[in-house]
C-alpha cells in the first residue's frame, strides 16, 4: 500500500510539472507574435482594368494594401521590403506625376502607424530617391516624403529640421518653375547670365572638370548626335559652369570642352554660397525652354538626348 502511495505522488508530481511546462511554452507562443512574412503580396487587378494606363494606375494606388504598417517585422525582412519598395519606386515612372505623389504621399503617411516602420520606409526613401548614386534619384518622387515627414504627429520638431532644408533646397528649379538667375564669368574675363542667352532650349551643365563622373558626361554630351545638331543650328546653348574656387583646376580642363560651348564659372560662389542650385551630386545637368522653364532637372545626357528628339524635331 505504501508502494502504491508513493507512486501516485510521484505520478501526481510529474504530471503538475508537465501541466506548469505547457502553461509556459502556451504564454511564451501568446507573447511571442510569429513572424509570418515571407513575400510581399500584390494587389489584385480587377479583371475589367484591361488597359495598361488602367492597370499601372490601380497598381499604384493600392500597391501597399495587403500591408500592415503597425508590424515592425517587416523591418527585419529587407529581402521582401527593400525589393518592394525598388520595384514601387519603379512603377511609379509608368503613371503621371501627379498620381505619384498622391500615391507616395499617401504610402508614407500610412506608414506613420509606427515611428520605427516610419523611419524604415522614409529611410528607404533617402536611399533609392535622394542619395546622388543611386540610379532611381528622383527628387520629385522625394518631395512627398518630405512633406509628409514634415507633417507628421510622431516627429518632434528637431526631427523635422533636415527634411524642411531638403524641401526647402529641392522646391528651387522644379520642373515647370522658372530657373534661377545667375552671372557667369567666362576664362576671357567677360560676364553673362543665364537670362541673357536666347535659344529654344538652354542645356545647364554644372560641373567639376577633373572627376571621373563629370568626364563621362562631357564625353556622353559630346557624342550626343541630336545635342550637337541643335547646337549647330543655333537652336540649343550649352552653358558649362564651374561652381567652386579652384580656378587653376578649372583652366587646366578648358581644352576638353568643345568650342561651340559656353564655358564659365561662377565667380561670386552664388551658385554654391546661396544654394541657387543643389549640388548634391555633380555633375548636375538641367535643361531649359527659351523662357527659362527648367524642362529636366538633374537628368542623364541620355535622358536630354532622348527628350530633345521627342520634343525639339
Amino acid at each position: 500500500m505504501k508502494t502504491n502511495i508513493n507512486y501516485l505522488l510521484a505520478l501526481c508530481f510529474l504530471l503538475l510539472c508537465a501541466c506548469k511546462s505547457g502553461n509556459a511554452s502556451s504564454q511564451s507562443k501568446s507573447e511571442t507574435p510569429q513572424d509570418t512574412i515571407k513575400s510581399f503580396t500584390l494587389p489584385t487587378i480587377p479583371p475589367m482594368l484591361t488597359a495598361p494606363e488602367q492597370r499601372a494606375d490601380f497598381l499604384v494606388k493600392h500597391y501597399w494594401d495587403n500591408v500592415n504598417f503597425a508590424d515592425t517585422n517587416y523591418i527585419h525582412h529587407p529581402e521582401v521590403t527593400e525589393q518592394a519598395w525598388a520595384d514601387y519606386c519603379d512603377l511609379l515612372n509608368h503613371v503621371p506625376l501627379e498620381t505619384a505623389h498622391e500615391a507616395m504621399r499617401k504610402m508614407i503617411d500610412r506608414s506613420n502607424a509606427d515611428k520605427k516602420v516610419f523611419a524604415y520606409f522614409t529611410d528607404l526613401a533617402d536611399k533609392y530617391l535622394y542619395d546622388p548614386n543611386s540610379p532611381m534619384r528622383n527628387e520629385e518622387y522625394y518631395i512627398p516624403v518630405l512633406e509628409a515627414m514634415i507633417a507628421s504627429s510622431i516627429l518632434d520638431e528637431t526631427e523635422k529640421i533636415r527634411p524642411q532644408a531638403r524641401l526647402q533646397l529641392a522646391q528651387k528649379n522644379r520642373i515647370g518653375t522658372k530657373a534661377l538667375n545667375f552671372t557667369y564669368t567666362l576664362a576671357s574675363g567677360a560676364q553673362g547670365n543665364l537670362y541673357q542667352l536666347k535659344a529654344d532650349y538652354i542645356l545647364l551643365f554644372i560641373n567639376n572638370p577633373g572627376c571621373h563622373a563629370c568626364t563621362e558626361t562631357i564625353e556622353g554630351l559630346k557624342n550626343a548626335p541630336f545635342i550637337n545638331q541643335l547646337l549647330k543650328e543655333k537652336k540649343l546653348i550649352l552653358l558649362s559652369v564651374y561652381p567652386d574656387e579652384e580656378l587653376d583646376e578649372w583652366r587646366k580642363h578648358l581644352s576638353e570642352f568643345p568650342k561651340e560651348w559656353i564655358n564659365g564659372y561662377d565667380k561670386k560662389f552664388a551658385i554654391k554660397e546661396q544654394q541657387l542650385y543643389d549640388l548634391k551630386a555633380i555633375p548636375t545637368l538641367y535643361l531649359l525652354n527659351k523662357e527659362k522653364t527648367v524642362l529636366l532637372k538633374d537628368a542623364t545626357a541620355q535622358a536630354i538626348e532622348e527628350y530633345l528628339m521627342t520634343n525639339a524635331q
